[in-house]
Order: structure tokens, then C-alpha cells, then sequence
């Protein structure tokens, strides 16, 4: 996968430069631009949602006339799809590509040793498991950022390797330290609430934001959608879990990215409704037929 890691990286430390080494405001517009890149292939996911809507009359109407003989109905099915020029598996490939350059971009987020300062990654790897062994580490997944405040402090060393381009990056928000693990506590009222409990928070609640503005946008294009409601809550608080359990820079950055993606579908959905872009369609076949009738008339008064 490096070979989508390495552009990816290249991308966020070209951010990180532009805006002084400031690491939150590098992933911030890091993630609006690749959400921006992967536009077209939302707008193709919700055509191909369109085309699925299109043709639900048709299908039922199959299924009633096949009743129980699957056999037949699969292949009248099979038959409609190539008539309408409608993919079954149509909103797969953008949903697939999307989730594995989220994946990429989640890689590098949580990798600025290897993708920020550019620190070869069995150096990093090797400076991982001293740091557990060490007891300074629980885990050496997923722990490059907790690793940069120990290389910081002395107490782990990078020996023949420049760190000056790790010195420049900023990893500071209003105050917070994106470095630092928010482990929960439940003596929150006895003054042990820390400000970087605000990261999770914020991740919970962007995530079920999204899950709320997401549900509502799929009922409305699809009202016989099943009742998602306990999906809704069950990934919103896994996301709060494992807030608690990584650096602020994971948490900061699932919450930056549910308000962007949430955001920019809003306004997909605006635009490309399923709704709308069937009756885009019908209006240029209408069109079309208008103008073949004109021309066809054209034709015969001649």
C-alpha cells in the first residue's frame, strides 16, 4: 500500500509546510481536499442510487410475475439491468476506491514520523517496540504520534537520524496537545477532567451528527430503507472508545473528517439527489423525443 501512502504523504507534508508545520491545520484541509478529489465518485454512487430507483417499479413488477421461480426471476432481473444500461453492483467500485483512500489517508495521519519527517520506517518500527519494551508504550500500534513526545523528551533516540523536520511540526490545538493519549478516567468531577478529553468528545458527537444527517438523507431517497438506529449509536460510541485508547490526532482527525464528508455530501445530496436526477433524465428523454418528432416532421412536410 505504499504506493498509495507515499502520494498521500506527500500531499499532507506539502500542507503541513504551507502552513508553518501547524499538524491540525495540515490535516484539516488534508482531508477537505481529498474528499474534494473523491467528489466525482459520490456523484457516481448517487447516480447509480438514481438508476437502483429508476427501475424498483419494473423489479416488483418482476417479482410478481415470477413469483416463486428464482431461477426465472434472476434472469429477467439480469435481462432489465443490460435494457436500462443499469449496473447491479454499480455503487461498489466508487464505495471501495473511497474506503481504501481513507484508509491511505488515515495511514499517513497517524503516521507523520514516517510521512511528515520522513524518518525511514524500520527506524521508527525499531524506536516502537524500545519504547514498549521500555514500558513507555502499551502497544506499538498506532502509537507513531505518542512516539514523537518521547523522541522530544530524550526518552527515546533516533541515533545518525535529522530531526529537524519533526522539530518544526506543530502539534498543538488552542492549547491541546495532539500527542497525548486522553485516557478516561471516571473521577471526571473530582478535577481530574483533562482538555484533551474535548478531542473524543468532539469525535463522538461529529460522528453522530453525521449518523443522524446520513439516515436522514437515505430515508428521504429511499423511505422503505430498513431503520438503521442502532447503527447509528453503536459507531458513534466505538469511535468514542477507541478516542480514549489512541493520540488526540486520530480522535481530531475522525472528527474533522465526519464534518467534511458529512458536509460535502449534504450538498451532493443537494444536487444529485436520486429524486433529481431521475427527473433530469426524464426531462432529456422527453427533449429528445421532442426533437427526433421535429425532425421527423421536418422531414415529411419536405
Amino acid at each position: 500500500m505504499e504506493i498509495l501512502y507515499k502520494p498521500l504523504g506527500m500531499v499532507l507534508q506539502w500542507f503541513s509546510t504551507l502552513f508553518g508545520g501547524n499538524f491540525a491545520a495540515a490535516v484539516f484541509f488534508f482531508t477537505l481536499l481529498i474528499n474534494l478529489v473523491m467528489l466525482p465518485l459520490t456523484i457516481k454512487s448517487q447516480k447509480s442510487i438514481a438508476n437502483q430507483a429508476r427501475i424498483k417499479p419494473k423489479l416488483e413488477a418482476l417479482k410478481k410475475k415470477c413469483g416463486d421461480d428464482k431461477v426465472k426471476y434472476n434472469q429477467e432481473m439480469q435481462e432489465l439491468y443490460q435494457r436500462e444500461n443499469v449496473s447491479a453492483a454499480g455503487g461498489c467500485l466508487p464505495m471501495i476506491i473511497r474506503l481504501a483512500i481513507m484508509l491511505g489517508v488515515y495511514e499517513v495521519i497517524t503516521g507523520p514520523l514516517r510521512y511528515l519527517a520522513g524518518i525511514d520506517a524500520s527506524i521508527v518500527n525499531d524506536a516502537l517496540f524500545a519504547a514498549k519494551d521500555a514500558g513507555l508504550i502499551a502497544s506499538t500500534a498506532r502509537n507513531e504520534i505518542s512516539l514523537v513526545t518521547l523522541i522530544e523528551s530524550g526518552a527515546i533516540e533516533l541515533a545518525g537520524v535529522d530531526l529537524s523536520a519533526l522539530q518544526s511540526i506543530n502539534f498543538g490545538l488552542f492549547g491541546l496537545d495532539l500527542t497525548e493519549t486522553p485516557h478516561f478516567a471516571f473521577n471526571i468531577f473530582n478535577g481530574a477532567f483533562k482538555p484533551i478529553w474535548l478531542i473524543p468528545i468532539a469525535s463522538f458527537v461529529t460522528a453522530i451528527l453525521s449518523s443522524i444527517i446520513n439516515m436522514a438523507m437515505q430515508k428521504k431517497s429511499n423511505p422503505d430503507a430498513p431503520n438503521m438506529a442502532g447503527m447509528m449509536l453503536m459507531m458513534p460510541i466505538m469511535s468514542l472508545v477507541i478516542a480514549f485508547s489512541v493520540p488526540g490526532a486520530v480522535g481530531f482527525y475522525w472528527a474533522v473528517s465526519n464534518l467534511v464528508s458529512t458536509g460535502i455530501q449534504t450538498v451532493v445530496q443537494l444536487f444529485y439527489s436520486p429524486a433529481k436526477i431521475i427527473a433530469r433524465e426524464q426531462i432529456s428523454s422527453v427533449m429528445l423525443k421532442n426533437k427526433k418528432e421535429q425532425e421527423t416532421i421536418k422531414k415529411t412536410n419536405s
